[in-house]
């Protein structure tokens, strides 16, 4: 009986430790790098392709920030004929050159209209019922 007791407990743990194994349980997976195909090559449908120019400049070789802005704003675009309409209306046609440059200009003249006037621009929409005047 002593015998008996350290038989069946080393049985017992060498049958807990073969649950630990991965002999028969491992199932087999497909390899998923297997299973996609790679795309055929393909002909462009293209025919018309010029070959370079030797020394000719690359077309993809041009300013960063040229790209950029021809991405952002699609580059140069003729203007519509209502909107031609609409600057020369608005005295395009006879606006100085570099306008947009000199406005920031420190010897230009500007008003101060104070803090008021950026709160009235400032303050949030609505239909006025929650407007207070303040007291200063």
């Amino acid at each position: 009986m002593r015998k008996l007791v350290p038989i069946a407990a080393g049985l017992a743990c060498v049958a807990l430790l073969s649950g630990c194994g991965k002999r028969g349980f491992d199932r087999a997976r497909p390899d998923e790098f297997a299973v996609a195909r790679q795309a055929p090559l393909v002909i462009p449908p293209d025919f018309a392709l010029v070959p370079p120019a030797p020394g000719a400049a690359r077309p993809q070789d041009t300013a960063a920030n040229a790209q950029t802005l021809d991405a952002l704003f699609g580059g140069a675009a003729p203007r519509s004929v209502s909107e031609s309409a609409t600057v020369n209306a608005a005295g395009g046609d006879t606006a100085e050159a570099g306008v947009r440059s000199s406005v920031g200009d420190p010897d230009t003249n500007v008003i101060d209209k104070g803090s008021t006037t950026r709160d009235i621009v400032a303050a949030p929409e609505g239909d006025g019922q929650d407007a207070r005047a303040a007291a200063q």
